[in-house]
């Protein structure tokens, strides 16, 4: 089972990715061939997931160093401090961004052929993704039950990863798999519709029943339509377990909370932030006000009007009760 594209893939040194800002209308893939293109994609959220991310990164120094390959050994590395340098200012909190660029640029300074050695970690790091995922399904799929109805936020299924499985969503395709009927209720994720178009988009490609609510109707679902589980991703978790996942995820875990029902996050050890001791230290970022301002075009809020738009929450009780 698993989304049959992948979201990112490394093809003839080049970077080769799933636009997300045009799903699901079209399935469209971008070519990267020069760090800028990556670095655009990630910020404008062509992809995007901090897994997807991660690999994103690692590939597109895999490809400045292959371009540079015959070079001196000073040079391809000077080459990849300017690509890493460029795609740290892309996305302030997924910290998976910040790992992959220092475990590959590590890689590379020890290696006496950093283009080598920068391809193989960036080819080992999208491996360990996939793997990391399925073992996350499977663990997670242990806790989920026939006739289980999971509310999720955002998107954290292959689209948000290297591919197949996800994070969050990757415990209720093992499940299905399992012979587990499971169903999903996914928040639509305003103001960039993440929910509707991306994990909806995916759980109507499986065959997973699917059921799309406006953040707004969450505590209604908890209440009316049987909600038993929530199962959230994340883009960073400080070492304390406070962590940072898209807005409206704070409010889930407190609606949560209130209802009695089981929330869970579901992220691999790369999210995990030792460094940051507690949530307040996580790195919230705030995205352009027009994505709150406009509608597909067309202006939703007044002219004069402030706009707050910040893109993730930063401490999220994940306490049941």
């Amino acid at each position: 089972m698993g989304v049959a594209m992948k979201t990112v893939e490394f093809r003839d040194a080049e970077v080769v990715l799933i636009d997300q800002t045009l799903l699901p209308g079209e399935l469209r893939f971008i070519r990267c061939r020069d760090i800028e293109c990556v670095a655009e994609a990630i910020e404008s959220l062509r992809v995007r997931g901090a897994p997807a991310i991660g690999v994103t990164a690692a590939f597109g120094l895999a490809m400045v160093a292959l371009q540079n390959r015959g070079e001196a050994r000073e040079k391809v590395l000077a080459a990849l401090e300017a690509a890493a340098e460029r795609l740290e200012r892309t996305r302030p909190t997924a910290v998976n961004l910040f790992w992959a660029i220092e475990r590959v640029m590590r890689r590379a300074r020890t290696a006496q052929d950093p283009a080598e050695a920068a391809a193989e970690e960036a080819d080992a790091m999208y491996r360990e993704d996939l793997e990391t995922n399925r073992k996350i399904g499977e663990h997670g799929a242990e806790l989920l039950r026939d006739g289980d109805r999971i509310l999720t936020h955002c998107n954290a299924g292959a689209l948000a990863t290297a591919g197949v499985y996800g994070t969050a969503l990757a415990p209720v395709k093992v499940a299905r798999e399992q012979g587990k009927r499971v169903e999903v209720y996914a928040d639509e994720t305003r103001p960039l519709l993440q929910g509707a178009r991306l994990t909806a988009f995916e759980m109507v490609q499986e065959g997973i029943p699917v059921t799309v609510l406006t953040e707004g109707m969450a505590a209604f679902a908890m209440r009316e339509e049987g909600i038993t589980k929530v199962i959230v991703g994340a883009d960073r978790i400080a070492a304390n377990g406070d962590t940072a996942n898209k807005i409206g995820t704070y409010g889930l875990a407190v609606l949560a909370r209130e209802h009695g029902i089981p929330f869970y996050v579901a992220a691999p050890l790369s999210t995990i932030d030792r460094a940051t001791p507690t949530g307040e230290e996580i790195p919230i970022e705030f995205r352009d006000r027009t994505e709150v301002e406009f509608f597909n075009g067309r202006r939703v809020v007044p002219e004069g009007a402030g706009v707050l738009n910040p893109a993730f929450a930063p401490r999220t009780n994940t306490s049941p009760g």
